[in-house]
């Protein structure tokens, strides 16, 4: 089953904002991970959050593209078979999960 797939405002402008190279592998990832967002622990690719330096991300999930130095966060929409990206970013710091913070806040999800 191939979910939806929804990305904040944000997150859309995010990928603008990769080189044509992250793009492409980013693109890729996503396609692979829609496939099958669920978590780990039910057979997907994604990797449960939680509080992680200061911040509440229980219930979103990650995938890291390790070679690239790229974090996707995402939330599985289960009453439907939706999946809505929240931010791309690169590893630093983990600026990635302060971010997804703010806009989860911003967007009342």
């Amino acid at each position: 089953m191939t979910w939806e797939l929804k990305y904040l405002p944000e997150a859309e402008k995010d990928f603008d904002s990769l080189s044509r190279n992250q793009q492409i592998i980013v693109d890729k990832a996503i396609k692979k991970v829609k496939s099958n967002p669920l978590p780990q622990r039910e057979g997907g690719y994604g990797k449960p959050l939680g509080h992680k330096m200061g911040t509440k991300l229980t219930g979103y999930l990650k995938v890291k593209l390790r070679k690239e130095g790229i974090r996707i966060v995402y939330k599985l929409i289960r009453t439907e078979t939706k999946m809505l990206v929240v931010v791309i970013g690169m590893r630093e710091d983990d600026e990635v999960y302060e971010i997804a913070q703010s806009r989860i806040k911003k967007h009342d999800l």
